[in-house]
C-alpha cells in the first residue's frame, strides 16, 4: 500500500544513519515484515469486510437508480415511435411531444444526479477506508516501539519496504532478529474466529 511505502521511506533514512552508528559498537538490531503484518492483522480483515459491505451497498443503489433510467429510456423510445408513426393524429403527437420532452429532461437529470451520488459516495468511502488503514497502521507501528523498548532494540526496520527501483533496501541484515511472527501473535491474541483473513479480502496494493 502506498501509506506502508511512506513508511518504509522513512525507515530507509534510518538505516542510513544505523549503518554509520554500526561502525561505533554492537547494535541489538530487529526486523519486520511491515506488510505480513498489516495484511494478517484481523483488524485489517474487519475493516475490508466492513468496507466492501459498504462498497457493495453503494453499487445496488447505482444499480437501482440505472434500472429507473432505462426503464424511462424504454419509455422514450416508445413514444418517440409513436411520433414516427403516421396514423397518429396530428393532435395526439403535439402532446407527445411535449410529454416525450418532459421525459428526455427527467431522465437528464436522473443520470446527472446518480453520477455525482456514485462520485461522492465513492469519494467518501475512499477517504473512511484510507482512515481506518492509517489508524491500524499507528497501532502496528505503536506495538513495533513498545517491542523494540521491552527488548532493548536499537533499530527496528521493515524488511518489506522497497527502494524506488522495487529492490528491498535490506538484501541482508547480519544478526537481526525477525519479530514479525511476534507481532502477530500479539496482535492476533483477541481475533475472533471469522476474522481470519482469507486472499480475496485482503487489501489490494494502492
Amino acid at each position: 500500500m502506498t501509506i506502508i511505502r511512506r513508511i518504509s521511506a522513512l525507515v530507509a533514512a534510518v538505516a542510513l544513519c544505523a549503518t554509520a552508528a554500526a561502525q561505533e559498537g554492537k547494535l541489538k538490531i530487529a526486523t519486520v515484515d511491515m506488510q505480513q503484518v498489516f495484511k494478517e492483522y484481523h483488524r485489517t480483515n474487519e475493516a475490508q469486510k466492513e468496507i466492501n459491505v459498504e462498497r457493495l451497498r453503494i453499487q445496488k443503489d447505482n444499480n437501482d437508480r440505472l434500472a429507473t433510467i432505462r426503464e424511462l429510456d424504454t419509455q422514450l423510445q416508445t413514444m418517440r415511435k409513436q411520433l414516427e408513426d403516421p396514423t397518429i393524429a396530428q393532435s395526439k403527437k403535439e402532446s407527445l411531444s411535449i410529454e416525450w420532452g418532459v421525459k428526455q429532461q427527467e431522465g437528464t437529470a436522473l443520470d446527472r444526479e446518480r453520477r455525482e451520488y456514485l462520485q461522492r459516495r465513492t469519494e467518501t468511502l475512499n477517504q473512511k477506508m484510507v482512515q481506518r488503514m492509517k489508524g491500524i497502521l499507528e497501532e502496528i507501528r505503536k506495538l513495533v516501539e513498545e517491542k523494540a523498548k521491552a527488548e532493548d532494540y536499537d533499530y527496528v526496520f521493515d524488511k518489506s519496504g522497497l527502494s524506488t527501483s522495487q529492490v528491498p533496501f535490506f538484501l541482508y541484515t547480519k544478526d537481526a532478529t525477525d519479530i514479525t511472527a511476534v507481532l502477530l501473535k500479539e496482535l492476533n491474541k483477541d481475533a475472533p474466529a471469522e476474522s481470519a483473513p482469507s486472499p480475496e479480502e485482503t487489501p489490494a496494493g494502492e
